[in-house]
C-alpha cells in the first residue's frame, strides 16, 4: 500500500510561520490565535498518526510544524503579555487611545 501524507501538516506549518511573523507585527495576539490552530491541526493529525503509522510518510514534518507553532505561541504570549504592561504604564487603554491620537496628528492622520 502506498504511504500517504497527513492532511493538515503543510497547512499547520504554514499557521505556524505566519504566527512567527504575526508576533512581531501585532500585539502579539494574531501570533496566539495563528499557533493555537496550528497546534490543534498537529494534534489532529499526531491522533490520525497513532491509529495507523505505516499510513503516512510525512511525521517529520508535523514535528517541525508543532514546534514551529509552539515556538509562535510562546513569543506571541511574551507579545501579548509585554504590550498589556506597556498600556498600564501608559495609564491604561485611555492613556494608549491618547498617544495614538498624538502619534496619529504627528504624520497628519485624522482619527474617525
Amino acid at each position: 500500500m502506498e504511504q500517504q501524507k497527513l492532511p493538515n501538516v503543510t497547512i499547520a506549518l504554514v499557521l505556524g510561520i505566519i504566527s512567527f511573523l504575526c508576533c512581531f507585527c501585532s500585539s502579539g495576539l494574531g501570533g496566539v490565535i495563528m499557533s493555537g490552530i496550528a497546534l490543534f491541526l498537529t494534534s489532529k493529525d499526531a491522533k490520525t498518526y497513532q491509529q495507523n503509522p505505516e499510513n503516512y510518510s510525512n511525521f517529520s514534518q508535523l514535528k517541525t510544524a508543532k514546534t514551529v507553532a509552539i515556538i509562535g505561541l510562546v513569543i506571541g504570549a511574551l507579545t501579548l503579555l509585554y504590550t498589556i504592561y506597556q498600556i498600564q504604564q501608559m495609564g491604561g487603554i485611555d492613556g494608549y487611545m491618547e498617544k495614538v491620537q498624538e502619534a496619529m496628528e504627528e504624520f497628519g492622520l485624522e482619527a474617525e
